[in-house]
């Protein structure tokens, strides 16, 4: 059995390559987004194609998923074929401006889905209420796998799922999607590849990391990940002519470079924005910390500031969701609207509850664990008692 519409992207992308369509990669900016990309850019590539642009938004200034602004910079590329990994189930007026735009939407995703699809023309994502996959916590980079996997086969190119296998690995911990079924033998083979793999910049930041011999689940998490996880977006000029400039991610650049000696440079870059990252977490979490000790009867954690990074705001989140065991809702506060993210205690679906709100909100989705939104300044009250009545409504 595989997840529905695999193949319909599948054979829609190699039509695309066949005709020298142009094809836009569009990935979320984190490792599993990244990854995502890497996947389906190697195999477009095995089989003869090439892409016109890859694009990650800066989470910062942009937000999470597709946005008006990285359309807008993309315009002057349609038509195309736009595919968006790891993000845009949740992207309903985003997805009808790039159709307006003259791109053809593709979606794969792995998000929960918002009570209805956005208008691309085909949607990958298991959570489908239709999708008969028996297994629906897959990492964006494992359902990509397939599709990749699907691809390959059909070109017949299928001879090294190995090169694959590591990237889905470590996007599925970095995730942190439950090990359970197929996650088990992605991450199992993944790390068995990892061990020998021929990616220069994994070379590099296994070295720089200490890591000897087979990497282990916690080796994984504890050492590779993180310099990973701190990786942001930049722009770079390697556009041809009148296009635009590249609009890159640090763990894309680091995993696909092919230089050693370039590659080490990068991953010590990342290893000391990892320790800044880390400092920034811990303030940002004793911050918290203080103003929720001033509150002993609270039933979630709603907080802002307008100092607070957006990238951030996630692991700050889990941080005092393990210490307090309650939903933390926290955002950047910024001039007119507030993007932010959530984690929520086991059992306890974040997506449900920003749903029970949804007429507040510009856009909110994720996984039920985790997620994020966007709202305007003037609702944030509301939300928060919006939210308040949703859990007290739980208990």
């Amino acid at each position: 059995m595989e997840i529905k519409n695999i193949k319909e992207v599948s054979m829609r992308i190699l039509k695309a390559i066949a005709n020298n369509e142009r094809i836009i990669l569009y990935g979320d900016a984190d490792l599993d987004g990244a990854s995502s990309v890497i996947l389906l850019e190697e195999a477009i590539k095995d089989i003869g194609g090439k892409v016109e642009a890859v694009y990650f938004p800066d989470r910062e200034t942009e937000g999470y998923g597709i946005n008006e602004f990285a359309l807008n910079y993309l315009k002057n590329r349609a038509p195309a074929l736009f595919i968006s990994l790891d993000c845009g189930i949740g992207n309903f007026e985003e997805v009808e401006l790039a159709n307006e735009m003259g791109f053809e939407v593709l979606i794969v995703d792995h998000h929960k889905i918002l009570g209805r699809l956005p208008a691309a023309s085909i949607v990958v994502d298991p959570r489908q209420p239709d999708d008969k996959y028996p297994f629906k916590e897959l990492a964006a980079a494992g359902v990509v796998y397939r599709l990749v996997k699907s691809m390959l086969i059909e070109a017949g190119k299928w001879d090294e799922p190995e090169k694959y296998l590591e990237l889905v690995a470590l996007a599925t911990l970095a995730d942190m999607m439950i090990l359970e079924d197929d996650n088990v033998e992605i991450v199992k083979s993944g790390l068995l590849a990892l061990a020998n793999t021929k990616r220069v910049g994994l070379k590099a930041l296994i070295e720089l990391t200490n890591c000897v011999g087979e990497i282990n689940i916690e080796e994984a998490k504890l050492k590779i990940i993180p310099p990973l996880n701190s990786g942001g977006t930049v722009v770079l000029s390697r556009s041809i002519g009148s296009g635009p400039k590249e609009h890159l991610n640090e763990i894309y650049l680091l995993l696909t470079e092919t230089d050693l000696s370039k590659a080490k440079e990068m991953v010590e870059m990342l290893i000391e924005k990892n320790n800044k990252r880390k400092e920034e977490i811990r303030r940002i979490f004793y911050e918290i910390d203080e103003r929720v000790k001033m509150d002993e009867d609270f039933s979630i954690i709603f907080e802002g500031d307008v100092s607070w990074p957006l990238v951030l705001l996630g692991p700050s989140a889990s941080r005092i969701c393990k210490k307090y065991n309650k939903p933390v809702f926290l955002f950047k506060k910024c001039e007119d609207e507030s993007p932010g993210a959530v984690r929520t205690p086991r059992g306890i679906d974040s997506v449900k509850a920003m749903d029970s709100c949804k007429e507040l909100l510009k856009t909110y989705g994720g996984h039920p664990p985790a997620s994020g939104f966007r709202i305007k300044n003037e609702n944030l009250e509301k939300f928060k008692q919006g939210l308040i009545k949703y859990f007290s409504n739980l208990e």
